[in-house]
C-alpha cells in the first residue's frame, strides 16, 4: 500500500448550491459568496490543493416533474429541482476522483448531493458513511415533522425513510442504510423525531455525550467504525453545530454547541484518518452573521479537514486513504 502522504487525494472540486427555500429563515443561498469571500479557495490551494471553483449550481433548466407534492413539505417543487440537479453534478464530480466539496445553502441540498456521491461509492464498491455534524437530527419526515421545512427531513430522505419518494424525479436514488448515518453534536431533536431514531437504531453523539467522553473518543469511534468496513466518509458540516458565540450567522441558533477548539480537534482527526471523500458546508447566513465571523470559522475549520495544523506533525502511520 502507497504511504498516506503519496497517495492522498490532491484535487479539489468546489460547487456552490445557493438554496435557501428549505429553512424557516432565508439567506442562506448568500452562504457560497460568503465563503469564497472569507478565502476558502485560496486557503485551499495555499495547502498545496488543486482547486477548481465550478461556480454555483443552477436550476433554471430543470423541468418540473410530475409527482404528487408531499402535504407537509414547503417549497417541494423547488427543492425537487435542486436536489435533482445537485444528485447529478454530485456524482460527475465524484466520478473525477476529486473530493467535491459543496458550499450551502441551507442542509436540504444534501439530499441531493449526498445521494450523488452514494451513488458513485456504489458504483465502485465501497460503502458510504455521513458524519452529520449538526445541531439537529434532521430526521423528520413529512409525517413527523412540526414545521414541513425541508432542511430537516434531509437525513431521513438519505436513510430511506418514506414521504418524498418522487422527489429526485429521473435520478437514481441511492442513499444510506442508518448504521452508515452517524449524527454528531445533536441537542435539538422533535419528540417523533427522536421515537424515529430510537426505531433506527441511529448512532448519536449528543453533547451529553461529547462533555462526559470528549469529541476524541466519540470520533475515533466513528472512524474505527467506517475503517472497519473499508468505507469512506461524507462529513455534512452544518454550521450550527457550533455554539452560537462561535457561529452566529445561522438562522436555528441553538445553546450549546461545539467549542472553537472542539471543531478543530474533530476537523484534525478527520483529515488524519484519509477516509474523507466529500464534503457539504451548510446553514451559513450572512444576513445574520457578525461581520464575517461565521464565514471565516468555517473557512478556518475546512483548512484544517484538509491538512492545515498549527505545528507540522506526521500524519498517524494507521491513516488509511480510500482507493479512487
Amino acid at each position: 500500500m502507497a504511504s498516506p502522504d503519496t497517495a492522498a487525494p490532491q484535487r479539489i472540486a468546489v460547487l456552490g448550491a445557493p438554496i435557501d427555500l428549505g429553512a424557516s429563515v432565508r439567506g442562506t443561498l448568500m452562504g457560497p459568496a460568503a465563503l469564497r469571500t472569507a478565502g476558502l479557495v485560496t486557503v485551499l490551494e495555499s495547502l498545496g490543493l488543486d482547486v477548481t471553483d465550478y461556480g454555483d449550481v443552477g436550476i433554471a433548466d430543470m423541468r418540473e416533474c410530475g409527482d404528487a407534492p408531499p402535504a407537509n413539505a414547503k417549497h417541494y417543487r423547488q427543492i425537487q429541482r435542486w436536489s435533482r440537479v445537485l444528485a447529478r453534478r454530485s456524482h460527475e464530480l465524484a466520478q473525477t476522483g476529486a473530493i467535491p466539496v459543496f458550499l450551502g445553502g441551507d442542509h436540504s441540498l444534501s439530499m441531493g448531493s449526498v445521494n450523488g456521491i452514494a451513488r458513485h461509492c456504489r458504483e465502485i464498491g465501497r460503502d458510504l458513511f455521513v458524519l452529520w455534524l449538526d445541531a439537529h437530527a434532521d430526521y423528520n419526515t413529512p409525517e413527523t415533522t412540526l414545521t414541513a421545512n425541508m432542511h430537516g427531513m434531509s437525513a431521513a430522505f438519505l436513510c430511506g425513510e418514506p414521504g418524498l419518494d418522487g422527489l429526485l424525479g429521473d435520478e437514481a436514488r441511492v442513499g444510506i442504510s442508518t448504521d452508515q448515518l452517524e449524527l454528531f453534536g445533536i441537542r435539538s431533536i422533535d419528540k417523533a423525531e427522536k421515537e424515529l431514531l430510537r426505531q433506527r437504531r441511529v448512532s448519536i453523539a449528543d453533547m451529553r455525550a461529547i462533555d462526559e467522553f470528549g469529541v476524541g473518543v466519540l470520533m475515533r469511534r466513528v472512524l474505527d467504525k467506517v475503517r472497519a468496513r473499508n468505507g469512506v466518509l461524507h462529513v455534512s458540516f452544518d454550521v450550527d453545530f457550533l455554539d452560537p458565540d462561535v457561529a452566529p450567522g445561522v438562522g436555528t441558533t441553538v445553546p450549546g454547541g461545539a467549542t472553537y477548539r472542539e471543531a478543530h480537534l474533530i476537523m484534525e482527526l478527520l483529515h488524519d484518518s484519509g477516509l474523507v471523500r466529500s464534503v457539504d458546508i451548510v446553514e451559513l447566513n450572512p444576513f445574520l452573521d457578525d461581520r464575517g465571523k461565521t464565514a471565516r470559522v468555517a473557512v478556518e475549520l475546512i483548512a484544517s479537514l484538509f491538512g492545515q495544523q498549527i505545528t507540522d506533525r506526521p500524519t498517524p502511520t494507521n491513516a488509511i486513504v480510500p482507493d479512487q
